[in-house]
Protein backbone atom coordinates (compact mmCIF):
# COMPACT_ATOMS: atom_id res chain seq x y z
CA UNK A 1 0.00 0.00 0.00
CA UNK A 2 1.19 3.78 -0.81
CA UNK A 3 0.62 5.82 2.41
CA UNK A 4 2.83 8.69 1.76
CA UNK A 5 4.05 8.45 5.58
CA UNK A 6 7.22 10.17 4.30
CA UNK A 7 8.44 13.06 2.82
CA UNK A 8 12.09 11.80 2.52
CA UNK A 9 13.16 8.58 3.10
CA UNK A 10 16.91 8.16 4.28
CA UNK A 11 19.08 5.68 5.95
CA UNK A 12 20.77 7.51 9.02
CA UNK A 13 22.85 4.81 10.88
CA UNK A 14 23.62 4.67 14.89
CA UNK A 15 26.58 5.96 16.03
CA UNK A 16 26.78 2.90 18.90
CA UNK A 17 25.35 -0.30 19.85
CA UNK A 18 22.41 0.96 22.74
CA UNK A 19 19.03 0.08 23.98
CA UNK A 20 17.58 0.70 20.79
CA UNK A 21 19.72 -1.43 18.21
CA UNK A 22 18.19 -3.22 15.44
CA UNK A 23 14.89 -0.67 15.92
CA UNK A 24 14.60 1.26 12.72
CA UNK A 25 12.70 5.17 13.79
CA UNK A 26 10.75 7.51 11.55
CA UNK A 27 11.42 11.13 12.17
CA UNK A 28 8.53 13.53 12.11
CA UNK A 29 9.73 16.43 8.85
CA UNK A 30 9.99 18.92 11.73
CA UNK A 31 12.82 18.18 13.77
CA UNK A 32 16.14 18.69 12.66
CA UNK A 33 18.67 16.30 10.81
CA UNK A 34 21.94 16.92 9.98
CA UNK A 35 22.15 16.41 5.98
CA UNK A 36 18.91 15.25 5.67
CA UNK A 37 15.76 17.56 3.94
CA UNK A 38 13.76 18.95 7.10
CA UNK A 39 10.91 20.56 5.35
CA UNK A 40 7.92 20.66 8.09
CA UNK A 41 5.74 19.40 5.19
CA UNK A 42 5.79 22.86 3.96
CA UNK A 43 7.09 24.01 0.26
CA UNK A 44 8.72 27.34 1.81
CA UNK A 45 11.55 24.91 3.32
CA UNK A 46 11.58 21.70 0.51
CA UNK A 47 15.19 22.67 -0.14
CA UNK A 48 16.39 23.19 3.49
CA UNK A 49 18.76 20.75 5.10
CA UNK A 50 19.76 21.49 8.57
CA UNK A 51 23.66 21.77 9.40
CA UNK A 52 22.82 20.03 12.75
CA UNK A 53 20.74 16.92 14.85
CA UNK A 54 18.02 18.14 17.06
CA UNK A 55 18.84 16.51 20.96
CA UNK A 56 16.60 14.10 20.13
CA UNK A 57 18.58 12.61 16.72
CA UNK A 58 21.78 12.66 18.69
CA UNK A 59 20.15 10.16 21.38
CA UNK A 60 19.05 7.86 18.89
CA UNK A 61 21.77 7.73 17.27
CA UNK A 62 23.68 6.88 20.13
CA UNK A 63 21.20 4.42 21.94
CA UNK A 64 21.66 2.63 18.57
CA UNK A 65 18.60 3.34 16.05
CA UNK A 66 18.29 3.68 12.65
CA UNK A 67 16.36 6.33 11.06
CA UNK A 68 14.51 5.40 7.99
CA UNK A 69 13.07 8.25 7.12
CA UNK A 70 11.56 11.87 7.27
CA UNK A 71 7.73 11.42 8.43
CA UNK A 72 5.04 13.11 6.67
CA UNK A 73 3.01 15.89 8.54
CA UNK A 74 0.44 18.77 8.35
CA UNK A 75 2.25 21.99 7.55
CA UNK A 76 4.34 23.18 10.13
CA UNK A 77 2.57 21.05 12.47
CA UNK A 78 -0.96 23.17 11.60
CA UNK A 79 -3.59 20.77 11.44
CA UNK A 80 -5.17 17.41 12.47
CA UNK A 81 -5.15 15.39 10.00
CA UNK A 82 -1.97 15.29 7.64
CA UNK A 83 -3.68 16.65 4.71
CA UNK A 84 -2.56 20.32 4.76
CA UNK A 85 1.54 18.72 3.99
CA UNK A 86 2.91 20.73 0.58
CA UNK A 87 4.13 16.89 -0.26
CA UNK A 88 0.19 15.19 -0.23
CA UNK A 89 -1.57 13.72 2.21
CA UNK A 90 -0.95 10.60 3.87
CA UNK A 91 -3.07 7.55 4.36
CA UNK A 92 -4.49 5.57 7.78
CA UNK A 93 -3.13 2.08 7.33
CA UNK A 94 -6.12 0.65 8.80
CA UNK A 95 -8.47 2.59 6.45
CA UNK A 96 -6.56 4.11 3.22
CA UNK A 97 -10.13 5.98 3.09
CA UNK A 98 -9.33 8.39 5.97
CA UNK A 99 -6.96 10.10 7.20
CA UNK A 100 -4.05 9.35 10.12
CA UNK A 101 -4.87 12.06 11.96
CA UNK A 102 -2.31 14.85 12.79
CA UNK A 103 -0.29 16.67 11.88
CA UNK A 104 2.23 13.54 13.06
CA UNK A 105 0.38 11.71 10.83
CA UNK A 106 3.23 10.30 8.90
CA UNK A 107 4.90 9.11 12.32
CA UNK A 108 1.60 7.24 13.36
CA UNK A 109 1.06 5.59 10.03
CA UNK A 110 4.80 4.26 9.08
CA UNK A 111 4.36 2.46 12.56
CA UNK A 112 1.16 0.91 12.31
CA UNK A 113 1.68 -0.43 8.68
CA UNK A 114 5.25 -1.75 9.93
CA UNK A 115 7.41 0.78 7.95
CA UNK A 116 9.33 1.81 11.00
CA UNK A 117 9.22 0.11 14.79
CA UNK A 118 9.13 3.18 16.51
CA UNK A 119 8.75 7.18 15.55
CA UNK A 120 8.83 10.63 16.87
CA UNK A 121 6.31 13.31 16.43
CA UNK A 122 5.45 16.78 18.35
CA UNK A 123 2.68 17.70 20.24
CA UNK A 124 1.16 20.87 20.43
CA UNK A 125 -2.64 20.45 21.07
CA UNK A 126 -2.45 16.51 20.61
CA UNK A 127 -0.58 15.84 17.69
CA UNK A 128 1.10 12.68 18.72
CA UNK A 129 -2.15 11.60 20.50
CA UNK A 130 -4.43 12.54 17.60
CA UNK A 131 -2.74 9.88 15.31
CA UNK A 132 -1.55 7.54 17.80
CA UNK A 133 -5.88 6.79 18.27
CA UNK A 134 -6.59 6.67 14.69
CA UNK A 135 -4.16 4.44 13.78
CA UNK A 136 -4.29 2.16 16.72
CA UNK A 137 -0.82 2.68 18.13
CA UNK A 138 0.36 4.37 21.22
CA UNK A 139 1.57 7.66 21.70
CA UNK A 140 3.10 9.56 24.52
CA UNK A 141 3.10 13.17 24.84
CA UNK A 142 5.34 14.31 28.05
CA UNK A 143 5.23 16.58 30.86
CA UNK A 144 6.39 20.26 28.90
CA UNK A 145 10.52 20.17 29.57
CA UNK A 146 11.13 16.39 30.03
CA UNK A 147 12.18 16.31 26.52
CA UNK A 148 14.27 18.86 24.69
CA UNK A 149 12.92 20.90 22.10
CA UNK A 150 16.06 21.66 20.64
CA UNK A 151 16.11 21.07 16.64
CA UNK A 152 12.29 21.30 16.78
CA UNK A 153 10.94 23.68 14.06
CA UNK A 154 8.83 25.99 16.33
CA UNK A 155 5.23 26.29 15.96
CA UNK A 156 3.93 27.29 19.46
CA UNK A 157 6.97 27.26 22.09
CA UNK A 158 4.78 27.37 25.25
CA UNK A 159 3.00 24.11 24.15
CA UNK A 160 4.83 21.84 22.40
CA UNK A 161 6.35 18.68 22.73
CA UNK A 162 8.50 15.58 21.07
CA UNK A 163 6.92 12.24 22.11
CA UNK A 164 7.37 8.80 20.82
CA UNK A 165 5.22 6.52 18.84
CA UNK A 166 5.23 2.93 19.11
CA UNK A 167 2.84 0.14 19.05
CA UNK A 168 3.04 -1.14 21.97
CA UNK A 169 2.89 0.66 25.70
CA UNK A 170 6.08 -0.53 26.68
CA UNK A 171 7.98 0.13 22.76
CA UNK A 172 7.31 3.99 23.36
CA UNK A 173 8.01 3.95 27.15
CA UNK A 174 11.48 2.42 26.21
CA UNK A 175 11.75 5.46 23.35
CA UNK A 176 10.96 7.86 25.73
CA UNK A 177 14.10 6.68 28.09
CA UNK A 178 16.23 7.12 25.15
CA UNK A 179 14.44 10.85 24.28
CA UNK A 180 14.07 12.43 28.23
CA UNK A 181 16.46 14.29 30.24
CA UNK A 182 18.12 17.75 30.35
CA UNK A 183 19.71 19.51 27.61
CA UNK A 184 21.32 22.44 27.92
CA UNK A 185 20.85 23.75 24.59
CA UNK A 186 16.95 23.42 25.62
CA UNK A 187 16.67 25.89 29.12
CA UNK A 188 13.16 24.53 29.16
CA UNK A 189 14.06 21.21 30.14
CA UNK A 190 13.79 19.58 33.67
CA UNK A 191 14.44 15.75 33.91
CA UNK A 192 12.15 15.50 37.27
CA UNK A 193 9.35 16.94 39.87
CA UNK A 194 12.47 18.05 41.72
CA UNK A 195 13.57 20.51 38.85
CA UNK A 196 16.98 18.86 37.89
CA UNK A 197 17.12 20.56 35.10
CA UNK A 198 20.40 21.19 32.17
CA UNK A 199 22.32 23.86 35.05
CA UNK A 200 22.66 21.03 37.11
CA UNK A 201 26.16 19.37 37.36
CA UNK A 202 25.22 16.12 36.66
CA UNK A 203 26.19 13.67 33.87
CA UNK A 204 22.89 14.52 32.18
CA UNK A 205 24.02 17.43 31.33
CA UNK A 206 25.28 16.08 28.18
CA UNK A 207 22.94 15.69 25.55
CA UNK A 208 24.21 12.89 24.52
CA UNK A 209 24.31 10.83 27.82
CA UNK A 210 21.37 12.35 29.41
CA UNK A 211 20.34 11.55 33.24
CA UNK A 212 19.04 7.91 32.73
CA UNK A 213 16.94 7.57 36.61
CA UNK A 214 13.72 7.00 34.87
CA UNK A 215 12.88 3.62 33.93
CA UNK A 216 9.51 4.34 31.89
CA UNK A 217 9.76 1.24 30.19
CA UNK A 218 9.59 -0.75 33.61
CA UNK A 219 6.79 1.60 34.61
CA UNK A 220 4.58 -0.61 31.65
CA UNK A 221 3.60 -3.46 34.61
CA UNK A 222 0.18 -3.26 34.09
CA UNK A 223 -0.54 -2.92 37.96
CA UNK A 224 -3.23 -0.68 38.16
CA UNK A 225 -4.66 -2.33 41.91
CA UNK A 226 -5.80 0.38 43.81
CA UNK A 227 -5.39 2.86 41.18
CA UNK A 228 -8.08 5.20 40.96
CA UNK A 229 -8.98 6.71 37.46
CA UNK A 230 -10.92 10.19 37.20
CA UNK A 231 -13.28 10.02 34.32
CA UNK A 232 -13.80 13.95 33.00
CA UNK A 233 -17.49 13.67 32.23
CA UNK A 234 -17.21 17.45 30.35
CA UNK A 235 -15.28 15.92 27.84
CA UNK A 236 -18.11 12.61 26.97
CA UNK A 237 -20.80 15.44 26.00
CA UNK A 238 -20.79 16.21 22.36
CA UNK A 239 -18.25 12.61 21.67
CA UNK A 240 -19.72 9.98 19.26
CA UNK A 241 -21.64 7.71 20.73
CA UNK A 242 -20.07 4.32 19.28
CA UNK A 243 -16.22 6.30 20.62
CA UNK A 244 -18.18 6.22 24.21
CA UNK A 245 -19.14 3.02 24.34
CA UNK A 246 -15.89 1.62 23.28
CA UNK A 247 -14.01 3.71 26.03
CA UNK A 248 -16.45 2.72 28.56
CA UNK A 249 -15.66 -0.43 27.58
CA UNK A 250 -12.26 0.07 28.69
CA UNK A 251 -12.85 1.47 31.52
CA UNK A 252 -14.39 -1.57 32.76
CA UNK A 253 -11.69 -3.53 31.63
CA UNK A 254 -9.59 -1.52 34.33
CA UNK A 255 -11.78 -1.71 36.62
CA UNK A 256 -11.70 -5.53 36.57
CA UNK A 257 -8.25 -5.28 37.04
CA UNK A 258 -8.78 -3.12 40.18
CA UNK A 259 -8.87 0.12 39.25
CA UNK A 260 -11.40 2.35 40.60
CA UNK A 261 -13.27 5.40 38.89
CA UNK A 262 -14.74 8.57 39.77
CA UNK A 263 -16.17 11.09 38.25
CA UNK A 264 -15.04 14.65 38.00
CA UNK A 265 -15.72 17.69 36.41
CA UNK A 266 -13.68 20.98 34.98
CA UNK A 267 -15.33 23.79 34.07
CA UNK A 268 -12.61 25.60 32.72
CA UNK A 269 -12.56 23.10 29.85
CA UNK A 270 -15.43 24.80 27.85
CA UNK A 271 -12.49 27.62 26.70
CA UNK A 272 -9.85 25.48 26.88
CA UNK A 273 -10.22 25.38 23.01
CA UNK A 274 -10.74 28.97 22.17
CA UNK A 275 -7.90 30.04 24.60
CA UNK A 276 -5.43 27.27 22.74
CA UNK A 277 -6.36 28.40 19.34
CA UNK A 278 -5.43 32.22 20.33
CA UNK A 279 -2.22 31.16 22.43
CA UNK A 280 -0.78 28.78 19.45
CA UNK A 281 -1.98 31.20 16.43
CA UNK A 282 -0.34 34.37 18.24
CA UNK A 283 2.87 31.85 19.19
CA UNK A 284 2.96 30.41 15.21
CA UNK A 285 2.43 34.14 14.16
CA UNK A 286 5.59 35.36 15.93
CA UNK A 287 8.09 31.91 14.87
CA UNK A 288 6.92 32.25 11.00
CA UNK A 289 8.09 35.52 11.04
CA UNK A 290 11.26 34.17 10.11
CA UNK A 291 10.04 32.60 7.07
CA UNK A 292 10.75 35.78 4.91
CA UNK A 293 12.48 34.30 2.07
CA UNK A 294 15.78 35.85 3.02
CA UNK A 295 16.80 33.92 6.39
CA UNK A 296 14.84 30.82 5.60
CA UNK A 297 12.38 29.66 2.79
CA UNK A 298 11.88 30.31 -0.76
CA UNK A 299 12.77 33.82 -2.28
CA UNK A 300 9.87 35.86 -3.65
CA UNK A 301 12.62 37.20 -6.09
CA UNK A 302 14.37 41.04 -5.92
CA UNK A 303 12.33 42.58 -8.40
CA UNK A 304 10.51 45.57 -6.42
CA UNK A 305 11.08 46.67 -3.15
CA UNK A 306 11.67 44.12 -0.12
CA UNK A 307 8.61 44.21 1.09
CA UNK A 308 6.95 42.94 -2.30
CA UNK A 309 9.60 40.11 -2.07
CA UNK A 310 9.13 39.07 1.73
CA UNK A 311 4.77 38.90 0.50
CA UNK A 312 5.30 37.02 -2.42
CA UNK A 313 7.73 34.15 -0.90
CA UNK A 314 5.41 34.03 1.54
CA UNK A 315 2.00 33.61 -0.39
CA UNK A 316 3.86 31.18 -2.57
CA UNK A 317 5.80 29.28 0.36
CA UNK A 318 2.85 29.26 3.03
CA UNK A 319 -0.29 27.22 2.33
CA UNK A 320 -3.70 27.90 3.31
CA UNK A 321 -4.25 26.64 6.74
CA UNK A 322 -0.48 27.93 7.85
CA UNK A 323 -1.71 31.34 6.46
CA UNK A 324 -4.81 31.57 8.16
CA UNK A 325 -3.52 30.60 11.32
CA UNK A 326 -0.64 33.34 11.16
CA UNK A 327 -3.51 36.09 10.03
CA UNK A 328 -5.63 35.20 13.03
CA UNK A 329 -2.62 35.09 15.55
CA UNK A 330 -1.20 38.45 14.57
CA UNK A 331 -4.15 40.19 14.83
CA UNK A 332 -4.58 38.64 18.30
CA UNK A 333 -1.53 40.52 19.33
CA UNK A 334 -1.99 43.70 17.33
CA UNK A 335 -2.98 46.87 19.40
CA UNK A 336 -6.25 47.14 21.24
CA UNK A 337 -6.90 43.78 20.84
CA UNK A 338 -4.12 41.91 23.12
CA UNK A 339 -5.77 42.27 25.72
CA UNK A 340 -9.38 41.33 24.24
CA UNK A 341 -7.70 38.08 23.05
CA UNK A 342 -4.34 37.33 24.25
CA UNK A 343 -4.60 38.11 27.74
CA UNK A 344 -7.62 36.43 28.31
CA UNK A 345 -6.57 33.15 27.03
CA UNK A 346 -3.89 33.23 29.08
CA UNK A 347 -6.29 33.64 32.00
CA UNK A 348 -8.27 30.94 30.94
CA UNK A 349 -4.90 28.82 30.83
CA UNK A 350 -3.89 29.46 33.96
CA UNK A 351 -8.31 28.53 35.20
CA UNK A 352 -7.83 24.88 33.10
CA UNK A 353 -4.43 24.30 35.53
CA UNK A 354 -6.14 25.23 38.48
CA UNK A 355 -8.82 22.88 37.25
CA UNK A 356 -6.33 20.21 36.84
CA UNK A 357 -4.78 20.64 40.18
CA UNK A 358 -8.32 19.87 41.90
CA UNK A 359 -8.68 16.74 40.10
CA UNK A 360 -5.83 14.68 40.73
CA UNK A 361 -6.70 15.76 44.12
CA UNK A 362 -9.52 13.25 43.76
CA UNK A 363 -7.72 10.65 41.48
CA UNK A 364 -4.38 9.74 40.26
CA UNK A 365 -4.68 9.79 36.32
CA UNK A 366 -7.56 11.22 34.75
CA UNK A 367 -9.50 9.68 31.51
CA UNK A 368 -10.97 10.68 28.35
CA UNK A 369 -11.72 9.55 24.80
CA UNK A 370 -8.21 10.53 22.93
CA UNK A 371 -10.79 12.28 19.74
CA UNK A 372 -14.15 12.73 19.87
CA UNK A 373 -14.75 11.24 16.91
CA UNK A 374 -13.87 8.19 14.32
CA UNK A 375 -11.30 9.03 11.88
CA UNK A 376 -12.80 11.12 9.23
CA UNK A 377 -12.57 9.99 5.75
CA UNK A 378 -10.07 11.74 3.46
CA UNK A 379 -11.13 15.72 2.55
CA UNK A 380 -14.23 15.96 4.77
CA UNK A 381 -12.58 18.09 7.46
CA UNK A 382 -10.85 20.41 5.38
CA UNK A 383 -14.48 21.24 4.13
CA UNK A 384 -15.00 23.03 7.82
CA UNK A 385 -11.83 24.45 9.93
CA UNK A 386 -13.97 25.11 12.36
CA UNK A 387 -15.08 21.78 13.04
CA UNK A 388 -11.35 20.64 12.69
CA UNK A 389 -10.14 22.99 15.32
CA UNK A 390 -12.89 21.38 17.51
CA UNK A 391 -12.09 17.96 16.78
CA UNK A 392 -9.05 18.63 19.35
CA UNK A 393 -11.51 19.24 22.59
CA UNK A 394 -9.59 16.40 23.99
CA UNK A 395 -6.33 16.72 23.80
CA UNK A 396 -5.88 20.46 23.96
CA UNK A 397 -6.52 20.82 27.51
CA UNK A 398 -3.23 18.66 28.34
CA UNK A 399 -0.97 21.33 26.79
CA UNK A 400 -2.37 24.13 27.84
CA UNK A 401 -1.62 22.82 31.62
CA UNK A 402 1.45 21.23 30.35
CA UNK A 403 0.95 17.82 31.39
CA UNK A 404 2.06 14.26 30.42
CA UNK A 405 -0.63 12.23 28.61
CA UNK A 406 -0.78 8.73 26.65
CA UNK A 407 -2.66 7.43 23.65
CA UNK A 408 -3.67 3.47 24.13
CA UNK A 409 -5.76 1.85 21.80
CA UNK A 410 -9.14 1.22 23.70
CA UNK A 411 -11.07 -1.21 20.82
CA UNK A 412 -12.64 -0.48 17.03
CA UNK A 413 -15.72 1.09 16.46
CA UNK A 414 -16.90 -0.12 12.34
CA UNK A 415 -13.95 -0.91 12.29
CA UNK A 416 -12.21 2.12 12.72
CA UNK A 417 -9.69 2.61 15.89
CA UNK A 418 -10.50 4.46 18.87
CA UNK A 419 -8.04 5.77 21.58
CA UNK A 420 -8.40 5.66 25.55
CA UNK A 421 -6.08 8.86 26.87
CA UNK A 422 -4.81 9.09 29.79
CA UNK A 423 -3.56 11.89 31.44
CA UNK A 424 -0.93 12.45 34.71
CA UNK A 425 -0.02 15.16 37.00
CA UNK A 426 3.36 16.79 36.41
CA UNK A 427 5.89 14.23 35.59
CA UNK A 428 3.54 11.99 36.42
CA UNK A 429 4.55 9.40 33.32
CA UNK A 430 4.78 6.16 35.04
CA UNK A 431 1.50 6.48 36.30
CA UNK A 432 0.24 7.27 32.85
CA UNK A 433 2.05 4.32 31.21
CA UNK A 434 1.39 2.17 34.02
CA UNK A 435 -2.29 2.39 33.77
CA UNK A 436 -1.71 2.28 29.68
CA UNK A 437 0.07 -1.16 29.77
CA UNK A 438 -3.44 -2.40 31.99
CA UNK A 439 -5.84 -1.14 29.44
CA UNK A 440 -3.52 -2.85 26.45
CA UNK A 441 -3.62 -5.77 28.31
Amino acid sequence: MSLNAFITDAEIDPDADGPLSGKTVAVKDNISTEGVRTTCGSAMLESYVPPYDATVVERLKNAGATIVGKANMDEFGMGGTTETSAYGAAKNPVDEDHVPGGSSGGSAAAVAAGEADLALGSDTGGSVRNPAAFCGVVGIKPTYGLVSRYGLVAYANSLEQIGPIANTVADAAALLDVISGPDPHDATTRFDASGAGPDDSSEGSDPEHPATDSDYAAAADGDVDGTTIGVITDLLEGADDRVVETFEASLEDLRAQGAETVEVSLDSLEHAVQAYYVIAMSEASSNLARFDGVRYGQSGGYEGNWNDAFARAREEGFGEEVKRRILLGTYALSAGYHDKYYKKAQDARAWVKRDFDEAFGQADVLATPTMPVLPPALGESLEDPLQLYLMDANTVPVNLANLPAISVPAGAADGLPVGLQLIGPKFGEEAIIRAASAAED
